[in-house]
């Protein structure tokens, strides 16, 4: 099941492009299921586990992928870990549906992500709710999200 923390949530890991930088391993790029999420969301062939064909950039690095690639590979790839995926773009969602079809996943959003018009199932951590629709879903995440930062700076800690 998917839960989602919305707003501030110390324990999340806010800053994924330098996490990814530091921890990213060769062996996530021989994953077919990640060599798909690659494909679908940033438009790009893996070729190597160092050589990613990108149609908008070229021949690049995996450190290069998009932000949201970024994310995805360590949601998938270290679920015991609880990332900020507010570096995601609604392209990510369906992905991180998919994870969390087939484990347990947490995720910090400070934004609301469109999970699509279909039915899931998310727990809003912020309030315990279990929630099956985008319809259900807004209500809650938009509350907390505006108390969530009033009185807290975006960038706090930066």
């Amino acid at each position: 099941m998917l839960s989602i923390q919305y707003g501030h949530m110390p324990e999340a890991i806010f800053d994924t492009a330098t996490y990814f930088r530091n921890v990213y391993q060769e062996s996530w790029l021989d994953d077919s299921f990640a060599q798909r999420m690659i494909k679908s969301v940033d438009k790009s062939e893996v070729l190597g586990d160092r050589l990613i064909r990108s149609r908008a950039l070229g021949l690049i690095p995996p450190t290069d992928l998009s932000g949201g690639v970024k994310t995805l590979l360590l949601i998938h790839n270290m679920p015991d870990k609880v990332f900020n995926a507010s570096t995601c773009g609604d392209n990510c969602a369906y992905w991180i549906l998919r994870m969390a079809s087939k484990r347990d996943i947490t995720i910090n959003l400070r934004h609301i992500m469109d999970f699509g018009r279909g039915r899931f199932t998310v727990r809003v951590l912020n309030t315990g709710e279990i929630v099956h629709s985008m319809s259900e879903l807004v209500p809650i995440a938009g509350e907390h999200l505006r108390d969530g930062f009033q009185g807290r700076d975006w960038c706090e800690g930066a």
